[in-house]
């Protein structure tokens, strides 16, 4: 298996995006080159030890797969493309619940992953054209383990209205430059827009593009974040395959909001309004139904009754 760690030694100085941190890692994977276990997955996990012990960079791993993985020339993401395409086949586009709820507020759950925009444009068109009219929105990310960047920019365009605004970018240590993202001037079907009452819910296993769509939301002051801390990965990575059952991921970028200078890296998303996941859903669901009342409207009688029985969920 030394073999596949003196790659991965070469993967971590020439691609991973904190050269520092790299030459160090590199160091310690040299360091026990000869004293890692033969086993596969035991190799897996030791090795991911390493590479996360400098920074805690969660991006950066050593992956065990059961099944073997297919063999792909470099830059070719076809067969990848293709698993996620049937992923998001079996589960909705990552859309798991889009409903309205008594009183007027919507609620959009998203789950296991935002899946990249070309293969769930369709699927945010129907679920927000579906909640355009409710009077607050409740974005459901607690079960949000992950996401594809293009997919964090056009949910967050149903978010806000037609004159873009920036949100966190890329900065790539291959090109030393920070990729831009914005919201989408036009988008099919209704957006939800910028200025109805908005909560994103969050908790522990939030990570990675769910995280960056609770803190774009955060950052812009969309709306506010209800729930736990989130896991901390703020780096987007690139998959190596290096054997038949073990993958290298390396994070290639970091990310760099336009309004904080910096990202939820370690730290995580920090909520508005901390409680249990397990409260998430409720708190954010009473506060937006003061909101509804509090705009007065053919919708506050209602809201005022779900309040008064207790905002049933």
């Amino acid at each position: 298996m030394t073999d596949i760690v003196d790659r991965l030694r070469t993967l971590v100085q020439e691609r991973y995006v904190f050269p520092d941190a790299a030459a160090e890692i590199a160091d310690r994977l040299a360091a026990r080159r000869d004293g890692y276990p033969a086993d596969p997955a035991a190799l897996a996990g030791a090795v991911t030890a390493d590479l996360q012990s400098v920074n805690g960079d969660k991006h950066l791993r050593l992956l065990h797969h059961a099944e073997p993985l297919p063999e792909q020339a470099p830059g070719d993401d076809a067969a990848e493309y293709a698993v996620m395409a049937q992923w998001a086949e079996r589960t909705c586009g990552g859309i798991a619940n889009a409903r309205r709820l008594p009183g007027d507020v919507g609620l959009l759950e998203v789950t296991p992953v935002l899946f990249p925009a070309v293969l769930v444009g369709d699927v945010y068109a129907a679920a927000f054209t579906l909640l355009a009219p409710v009077r607050a929105l409740i974005v459901d990310l607690r079960g949000c383990l992950g996401g594809e960047p293009s997919a964090v920019g056009l949910f967050m365009s149903y978010l806000w209205d037609h004159e873009p605004v920036q949100l966190t970018g890329m900065y790539e240590r291959a090109t030393d430059q920070v990729r831009q993202s914005w919201t989408h001037a036009h988008v099919p079907g209704r957006r939800f827009g910028r200025d109805r009452p908005l909560y994103v819910l969050t908790s522990k296993g939030t990570f990675s593009g769910g995280e960056a769509l609770a803190y774009d939301v955060q950052q812009t002051g969309r709306g506010a974040v209800v729930g736990e801390q989130t896991r901390g990965g703020a780096h987007p990575r690139e998959a190596f395959r290096l054997h038949p059952h073990l993958e290298a991921t390396i994070s290639v970028a970091r990310a760099v909001n336009p309004v904080s200078g910096t990202n939820w890296e370690s730290v995580g998303v920090t909520p508005d309004l901390p409680t249990s996941a397990d409260q998430a859903l409720p708190t954010a669901y009473r506060a937006a139904l003061e909101q509804v009342c509090a705009e007065g409207g053919p919708s506050a009688a209602e809201a005022r009754a779900t309040l008064d029985a207790g905002a049933p969920l």
